[in-house]
């Protein structure tokens, strides 16, 4: 019984409804042009800023839906080095981190470049620099099968399994060959860019290739597929969209490796695609608001407060969700605990922070309202 997708015969056609993906590819264009549009009207260091927040946003997220987490500050100091923002040597203690951050500007600067066996693998090594272990930079070989699985040990439910090992190399000429033709200006070209980066999505993750890190670069992938058919990188990231309803990712997946009829998958992916432009123009209007805001208070705080309110901002909406406390400050400021109270009793003086419980469980928050 062909109980997976590349079990059947009609396997790696694809069909849908073609006409329910118009709408979503002109709201795609609509979208594009507005965030290119306010992206390059910004001056070029916070264009530097937005750039930076995109990609640490992806490096972050992309491993959280992979139940790993990687050090913020490292994948920030790794991807402003990588960009030549930064001549700090500072030594990075997360591999994984660095490794990321190395990728994701390469996957920038070479989008345009046609997909490879040769850039699958030097992506892959990147992306699993720090681990042991695993095949790294090949397809994988070992003869047990591939599978998604979750659940205790005794327990476990299998969600897909993907083709054997022996079958991958075919598998992947096969695709980087559609992915290479559908591009735009060839043969084969798609042109709707939503539907070929959905496809792109799930046909990679559809043979697994690699032994770990597949859904990362399949992300990539389809990232990819976007800037090509912009023609520029894209200006968003996928990884934060789906982390944030990761469980809806999952289940629209595996639901769509059960047939090739991939309509649904389409909807929802492009769903993800278009819902990835609003968080980058959210994106956009935050780190706006972080230049009025030192625009404004700069002359009025000491380096200190500069440097914790500065680190705060670095963190997203994350940073202003959990505020500041006291033990925090002296982490970041490597002050005392009476500069440390001083210094934040002046920020609350100033309005520029508000404070949240009393005690030993105070916290601050920054008062963005307040100009």
């Amino acid at each position: 019984m062909a109980r997976y997708n590349w079990q059947q015969t009609d396997w790696p056609t694809f069909r849908f409804d073609l006409l329910c993906m118009e709408q979503n590819a002109l709201q795609f264009a609509q979208k594009a042009g507005k965030s290119t549009g306010q992206f390059d009207s910004l001056p070029i260091e916070t264009r530097r800023e937005v750039l930076v927040d995109v990609m640490v946003n992806e490096a972050i997220k992309t491993s959280a839906i992979e139940g790993e987490f990687i050090s913020r500050q490292d994948v920030i100091s790794s991807i402003k080095r990588n960009l030549g923002l930064t001549s700090d040597t500072v030594r990075i203690n997360d591999k994984r981190s660095e490794g990321m951050a190395e990728l994701l500007v390469l996957v920038r600067t070479t989008f345009d470049q046609p997909l490879s066996e040769t850039m699958l693998f030097h992506w892959h090594t990147l992306l699993m620099k720090g681990s042991y272990g695993i095949e790294i930079g090949r397809w994988r070989t070992h003869t047990e099968p591939m599978q998604v699985i979750s659940g205790a040990m005794g327990k476990e439910k299998i969600h897909f399994e993907a083709p054997p090992s022996m079958n991958v190399p075919a598998e992947m000429n096969r695709f980087i060959d559609w992915f290479n033709t559908t591009s735009p200006n060839q043969a084969g070209t798609i042109t709707n860019p939503l539907i070929r980066a959905s496809i792109a999505h799930l046909y990679f993750e559809s043979i697994h290739p690699f032994e770990d890190g597949n859904g990362r670069i399949g992300r990539i992938i389809a990232e990819k597929s976007l800037s090509q058919s912009l023609g520029q990188p894209v200006l968003l990231s996928l990884s934060r969209t789906i982390e944030a309803t990761k469980k809806a990712y999952y289940d629209a997946l595996q639901k769509s490796q059960r047939s090739n009829e991939i309509t649904s998958w389409l909807t929802y992916f492009s769903d993800v695609i278009l819902t990835s432009q609003d968080d980058f123009l959210a994106t956009l209007g935050f780190v706006l608001q972080k230049t009025h805001f030192f625009d404004i208070h700069k002359t009025s705080l000491n380096e200190r407060q500069q440097k914790v309110i500065a680190r705060m901002f670095e963190n997203g909406t994350v940073g202003f969700e959990r505020g500041m406390n006291a033990r925090k400050y002296i982490g970041i400021s490597k002050t005392s605990k009476a500069t440390a109270t001083r210094d934040l009793q002046d920020l609350v003086d100033k309005q520029i922070f508000i404070p949240i419980g009393g005690g030993r469980s105070s916290r601050y928050q920054l008062n963005l309202a307040f100009h």
